[in-house]
């Protein structure tokens, strides 16, 4: 099979930094869906492996983890999916990725795709809204008030890809007035057209702006990028007993500033299911069906924002570049080898 993979982790602009390369097909095990890629998105995640982590020596690592496409095979023991299923996923960091014409993926953590979605809107959702999902409500626990706060939740980031589907899950799934950060004209713009009820600027500072809202306290924030520089803001806006969220990775994350408030850090990472096989990997699935559901329902957008073609290592390569920008709006999405 046809796939994008390197052997030597690095920079972009390494000259063997993404390659296009053929593999052997891979060979389904028992709860596995052997996919035909039809789409893929790309995530942060993809950016961090490449510069970081090294394949075994002689192997080579393929990327990729948003991916939508048709089921070819199956395993022995699959129960939910059948050859020639529409599905879509985020796969598993442990296992190798889906910058290929075929990927082995546990049936657990794959959703049936939308059918009102083609494969690139689709393929831009699985990670994010994963991530979205757990963080609103496994680990902030929205629908559980806290005492005094404000029904409100704070988004930092609103204009990425998991900021776009938070807000949306939020507005759909809650009472909660949303509050989303953006900071240029078009990403204001995107996140009103994702719900937000409010837009602040995380240029400048956040308390502020939260104050002359006049809603009270936020009980809930979730930080999406750039923890770090709003840390002393969130402390000073969020409500006592508040719940906070983060999912990028600051160098260091001093949150003593929140203890006389008591507010509670939650670490979200979307692949910890997956990465420990934990007793509920198969809530991914459940959480996807129900994405899916949402999106026909009309009631859930794609936050796919740029399409590129074709999947392979020139496009793969444009498509880290924009995202090692920061500057991306929604998803960026490839589709067709």
């Amino acid at each position: 099979m046809r796939a994008i993979a390197y052997r030597q982790p690095g920079p972009l602009d390494a000259a063997d930094s993404l390659s296009d390369v053929t593999l052997d097909d891979p060979r389904p095990g028992p709860r596995d869906l052997l996919v035909r890629v039809r789409a893929v998105s790309v995530n942060p995640v993809d950016t961090k492996v490449r510069r970081n982590t090294a394949p075994p020596a002689g192997e080579w690592k393929v990327l990729g983890w948003d991916a939508a496409g048709t089921v070819e095979a199956v395993g022995e023991a699959v129960r939910n999916f059948r050859v020639g299923d529409k599905v879509f996923y985020a796969g598993d960091l442990t296992r190798q990725g889906s910058n290929a014409e075929l990927q082995a993926v546990d049936e657990r953590i794959v959703g049936h795709m939308p059918g009102s979605l083609d494969f690139a809107q689709a393929a831009a959702l699985p990670l994010t809204a994963i991530t979205a999902w757990e963080a609103l409500f496994d680990r902030l626990d929205v629908r559980r008030a806290v005492p005094g706060g404000a029904r409100a939740l704070l988004v930092i980031g609103g204009a990425g890809g998991v900021g776009s589907i938070a807000i949306q899950l939020a507005r759909q799934l809650t009472d909660l007035t949303v509050i989303a950060t953006a900071s240029r004209p078009q990403t204001r713009d995107w996140v009103r057209r994702m719900g937000a009820h409010h837009v602040v600027d995380h240029g400048e500072a956040l308390a502020p702006q939260l104050q002359a809202l006049q809603l009270g306290q936020p009980s809930f924030v979730f930080s999406t990028t750039q923890t770090h520089r709003h840390l002393a803001d969130v402390a000073a806006l969020i409500a006592p007993q508040g719940r906070f969220a983060l999912i990028d990775d600051p160098q260091q994350l001093d949150i003593s500033p929140f203890k006389r408030k008591s507010v509670s850090t939650h670490w979200e990472f979307m692949y910890t299911r997956s990465m420990f096989a934990t007793p509920d990997i198969d809530e991914q699935g459940r959480l996807l069906d129900e994405v899916s559901r949402l999106v026909d329902a009309g009631k859930l957008l794609s936050t796919l924002h740029t399409r590129l073609s074709p999947i392979d290592a020139a496009t793969l390569r444009q498509a880290h570049a924009m995202t090692e920008s920061g500057s991306n709006i929604g998803k960026i999405a490839i589709e067709g080898f």
